[in-house]
């Protein structure tokens, strides 16, 4: 049996403001192809399928398509819910669903019954929200190892009443496995982790919810996400694990996605970030720039993307810069209300002081604040008294 294992596919995720709809059309199109050249019998989706809970139209329909293509190019799947994922919304007609190959399991009551596929039974576990499921489950604890625990119980009865191999699809954060900043906390009264040996017993367990492939255990592994959705992840390798449960140890192999545009994190004064040949290949990346310059440059955003065009984050983090101790009370003492206003511009900017026109400017607006103030303050006066004869 040959499963390919991803998740967290996000769909309808954008980064920095750019939408990722184009590239997740990538992923999932080399997703169709790794099926048809590995003759992968089932495709299985650890939950996030969508980004949030309500998805827009496009987002569906390329879920929609897409599923359609997976299973036309031979393969079963197998999907569970996710976080992100709105359980009732992904879980809709998944009846029907499963008659066509697609087995969408989103509900608790659907626990301890596996997808069999020959041999091997695959039971997806839904993202256990320990608030709202530990009492159903009639876990010990509302945390989420207890719900976990009491979710395996039901899929270990099932199995050794079953016999074959066992495979089981998680949402969860893992003791040992290494997070991102693009992940959703998923923490509950300080408990989010759970132990890697919740799934002892089963052949293989194909986690979700952490967007860095890797390996907890042999057999507990994260494919994370197709495609990067922060700047954390930009020396991740994305795609997906390729399982086969054909000895008596699954084999596991990494199959790489396409990148529609790489990732480069910069850091640097700004002349050294332009002049340096080592960042040619960043021009053509999504990029992050932090600034060291002692004294904010003028213009930095539009003077870093003449040579990096695809900058979306810039970051000032001064090096070298002097960094007064007085209290504010002496430092603001004695000086004008202009004064004040300049050294806030000064401070802001990293240390570049306001220029004539700009002290000017704004000399003319606290003296406009001031007569603003003064008829504020005259607001609801007597009128003055007539004056002549009645």
């Amino acid at each position: 049996m040959r499963l390919l294992h991803t998740s967290d596919w996000h769909l309808g995720r954008s980064f920095h403001g750019v939408g990722l709809l184009g590239a997740q059309a990538a992923s999932l199109d080399h997703l169709v192809d790794t099926v048809r050249a590995e003759r992968v019998d089932a495709v299985l989706v650890s939950g996030d399928v969508y980004d949030r809970a309500l998805p827009s139209p496009d987002t569906v329909a390329l879920l929609s398509q897409s599923l359609e293509r997976l299973v036309d190019a031979g393969a079963r799947v197998v999907v569970s819910s996710g976080n992100h994922d709105s359980a009732t919304r992904l879980g809709f007609a998944a009846g029907l669903l499963e008659r066509a190959g697609v087995h969408v399991r989103t509900s608790i009551a659907d626990i301890g019954r596996p997808v069999l596929l020959g041999d091997v039974a695959v039971h997806p576990l839904p993202y256990l929200e320990p608030a709202l499921v530990a009492d159903p489950l009639g876990a010990t604890e509302r945390t989420h190892g207890a719900v976990l625990r009491a979710a395996m119980d039901r899929v270990r009865a099932d199995a050794a009443t079953r016999g074959g191999r066992t495979v089981v699809m998680a949402h969860a954060f893992v003791a040992g496995a290494a997070t991102s900043e693009s992940e959703r906390d998923i923490a509950v009264g300080g408990v989010s982790v759970v132990g890697a040996d919740v799934f002892d017993g089963v052949d293989y367990a194909a986690l979700g919810h952490l967007h860095g492939r890797q390996a907890v255990t042999s057999t507990v592994r994260y494919s994370g996400s197709p495609v990067a959705m922060s700047f954390s992840e930009w020396r991740h390798t994305k795609g997906g694990l390729l399982v086969d449960l054909g000895g008596s140890q699954p084999v596991v192999e990494e199959v790489d996605g396409p990148v529609q545009r790489p990732l480069a994190v910069l850091r640097g004064t700004l002349d050294e970030l332009l002049a340096d040949p080592r960042h040619v290949g960043a021009e053509t990346a999504w990029c992050q720039v932090t600034l060291t310059d002692a004294v904010r440059p003028l213009g930095a955003m539009d003077r870093v993307r003449r040579r990096f065009p695809h900058t979306l984050e810039l970051r000032f983090d001064p090096q070298g810069a002097a960094v007064p101790i007085r209290p504010y009370a002496e430092r603001v003492a004695g000086r004008s209300d202009v004064d004040v206003c300049c050294d806030f511009l000064t401070h802001v900017r990293g240390g570049r002081a306001a220029s004539a026109d700009e002290r000017a400017l704004l000399d003319e607006a606290v003296e406009a604040a001031r007569v603003a103030r003064g008829l504020a303050d005259d607001e609801g006066a007597a009128a003055p008294r007539a004056t002549g004869a009645a």
